[in-house]
């Protein structure tokens, strides 16, 4: 339920009284040394915040709790080589998190429709691996909502030129999986149960229905020595204008957001409406592939995600593409430089 459809009140629930609430935290070594360290105070910090996370008459369910972190190259360099299959060098093989349905049908679909584009689009599928996780420590509420949890591998095709084509690759196999299992199989999407968390050869996200401690009880990778990173984003979240899933859990794929946006519905229109307008000299032909952009049912932080996404792969930097989406108040700010007025004002435009 949105807060700003009207007429979603139901019962004693009332859109109108929901507020932010979701902890936020980021751990990083500033010189960029990968470690596990960086993980435990990750979970330390994500176990501190839990006062800031929702837990429901469940006291072993929670609103949704993540960690963001780069890949660990030499763990899944050990665990490809015990499934039996080879990694290329790092920054040349990219991580998929999937979330499946339980039943060897649903799944099989699912599988089978990335695989069919992550060959289309030129790429290689290196190999599967099951995500070892341990369900004990969720609640009886959320265990009947449990995906099955893979990591699909994916190596660089004959015509992939550097990293960040790669990635812009990696976008549109998910975004064209995500809508053809949407079109195939409309029953796996409306009921949570397909989800891709991360497709990328840079980070992965670990995230889930589970209470903020429990994330490194749950997902046993974090708590190898073998996981090392430079940095860990990470989310305990307090539902608020819509209802808690394994899916809109948090940390998305850029980032962890807390907070409402009012113009959300607004914001979605006009992307809708600009669709036909969009043109993009990197992606190309690509841009036609990734429509329909923003998934209805999606959270207001995971729809700023979507468009997040769209600007980076359209080229924009991390920083510019945020400079983009949350400008400063430039209109009416005499103490603002005018180079700086002038940036956000022709920016502007192209946003709005």
């Amino acid at each position: 339920m949105r807060r700003e459809d009207p007429g979603t009140g139901m019962g004693l629930y009332d859109p109108a009284l929901n507020h932010d609430s979701c902890g936020i935290g980021f751990v990083a070594d500033i010189r960029g040394r990968k470690s596990h360290q960086i993980i435990k105070q990750g979970q330390t910090v994500l176990t501190n915040l839990t006062h800031r996370g929702a837990v429901g008459a469940d006291p072993l369910a929670g609103d949704g709790a993540g960690m963001l972190i780069q890949i660990p190259d030499a763990f899944f360099r050990s665990e490809a080589d015990r499934h039996g299959f080879h990694l290329p060098p790092a920054g040349q093989y990219g991580v998929g998190m999937v979330f499946l349905p339980t039943d060897r049908l649903g799944r099989t679909v699912c599988e089978n429709v990335i695989t069919e584009f992550v060959i289309r689009e030129g790429l290689v599928v290196l190999g599967w691996r099951d995500v070892p996780v341990d369900s004990s420590c969720l609640g009886d509420s959320v265990k009947s909502l449990e995906p099955l949890i893979r990591q699909i591998f994916i190596g660089w095709g004959e015509r992939t030129g550097n990293a960040d084509e790669f990635e812009r690759k990696l976008f549109v196999i998910r975004k064209q999986a995500h809508n053809t299992i949407k079109h195939r199989v409309p029953h796996i999407i409306e009921g949570g149960f397909y989800y891709v968390p991360s497709m990328s050869g840079r980070t992965i996200t670990y995230k889930g229905m589970m209470l903020a401690e429990n994330l490194s009880v749950y997902y046993q990778d974090l708590a190898d020595p073998q996981v090392e990173s430079a940095m860990a984003l990470i989310h305990q979240r307090f539902s608020t204008n819509t209802f808690p899933s394994w899916p809109l859990a948090q940390p998305f794929r850029y980032l962890c957001h807390n907070g409402e946006i009012n113009t959300l519905r607004g914001n979605v229109n006009w992307m809708a409406a600009r669709r036909q307008n969009m043109s993009s000299e990197i992606l190309g032909d690509d841009l036609d592939k990734l429509w329909p952009l923003i998934g209805d049912g999606s959270s207001d932080s995971a729809t700023f995600d979507n468009a997040l996404e769209l600007l980076m792969a359209g080229g924009y930097s991390l920083g510019h593409a945020m400079m983009l989406m949350i400008p400063e108040a430039w209109a009416d700010n005499p103490l603002m430089d005018e180079d700086r007025r002038a940036f956000y004002e022709y920016h502007a435009a192209l946003m709005e």
